[in-house]
């Protein structure tokens, strides 16, 4: 059930992924999809995900 809440919130966040006129709010779009993409691809590694996907958000444009 975790990983299907999980798999459902990174749906979600993959609509919104688009959004994001400052930097802040993409690092915070990148860093939930990240979150979201850790807890399923790599079994409860959110942080991690978040972490990268931050990262992500920041640097792109």
């Amino acid at each position: 059930m975790r990983k299907l809440f999980a798999l459902a919130a990174m749906a979600a966040m993959t609509t919104v992924a688009a959004c994001g006129d400052s930097t802040l709010e993409r690092a915070v779009v990148g860093g939930a999809i990240g979150c979201a993409a850790g807890e399923v691809l790599t079994d409860g590694r959110c942080v991690e995900g978040a972490v990268v996907g931050a990262g992500v958000g920041v640097i792109t444009n």
